[in-house]
């Protein structure tokens, strides 16, 4: 499978721009062989827009544009993960992404689990245990949400649970660099999967994105690496590497749970 990530500036509280920048880049994608397009973190939104804004333009998880993003998917014959605000049907707003099919249907929605800072607690609230995985292209794949990634548990539980690759939009942001450089690629390698990080670059307010967005393969290399400028970069996920590097780094199979019971404590 091939996959493809876009890096750009945020718009912040431009949602019919953002809509016509993803269906450029889809069509874009999808001629250069991509059957998957992954966005960053509250994409249609923008991120560092503030609780009023955030609840202003959630919406929910089928809204209007849940079928706008679908109808470029069927339109450039690619599947999409975008990130936007979720209004739940108890007016709660969630960080969220949602797995948008080449047919335009949905395959999964994911609510942040761990939030950042102020900024993320004082606009969303906290998601609890829904951890999906599903299968796309023959792939089995899984969701987390930028500051997720950070909680090696997170990752080590959609591996476990089966998951080849992990997908994180995500708005990570200087000094923060260390965890696209190093965070990602150790986060493949210790649960032999990919993990795709698709981050923001430029600026929102006072908050300056390091870019550096990724696609970090089982063994820990990268095979797509941006720099810190708009771009979209491309990857071909390999099945025999993870397979053999599974082969070698035989981290499931020495596993020993019953040593780890303190974890779940508080």
């Amino acid at each position: 499978m091939r996959i493809a990530l876009y890096q750009c500036p945020p718009l912040p509280l431009d949602v019919r721009g953002n809509l016509q920048r993803l269906s450029h880049r889809a069509a874009e994608a999808a001629a250069l062989g991509a059957d998957l397009l992954v966005c960053p973190e509250m994409f249609l939104t923008g991120y560092n827009i503030g609780a009023e804004s955030a609840f202003s333009l959630a919406e929910a998880r089928d809204g209007y544009c849940a079928e706008q993003v679908a109808t470029i998917a069927q339109a450039s014959g690619i599947a999409i993960v975008y990130g936007y605000p979720e209004l739940s049907s108890d007016d709660q707003v969630y960080n969220a992404v949602q797995l948008i099919d080449a047919q335009g249907r949905s395959l999964c929605n994911y609510r942040k689990t761990h939030l950042y800072g102020e900024l993320d607690k004082s606009m969303f609230a906290v998601a609890e245990d829904d951890f999906p995985v599903v299968e796309l292209n023959g792939w089995r794949l899984g969701l987390l949400i930028c500051y997720d990634v950070e909680f090696p548990e997170n990752t080590r539980r959609l591996a476990l649970a089966g998951a080849d690759l992990i997908l994180v939009p995500t708005a990570n942001m200087a000094p923060y660099d260390f965890v696209a450089e190093v965070t990602v690629r150790a986060r493949a390698f210790e649960n032999q999967c990919y993990v795709v990080y698709a981050n923001y670059c430029g600026s929102e307010g006072d908050i300056h994105y390091c870019g550096l967005s990724s696609i970090a393969a089982p063994d820990g290399s990268r095979i797509a690496l941006a720099a810190q400028d708009e771009t979209l970069i491309i990857g071909t996920l390999d099945r025999q590497l993870m397979e053999d590097s599974r082969a070698i780094n035989t981290y499931f199979n020495d596993r020993r749970p019953g040593l780890y019971s303190q974890l779940l404590k508080p």
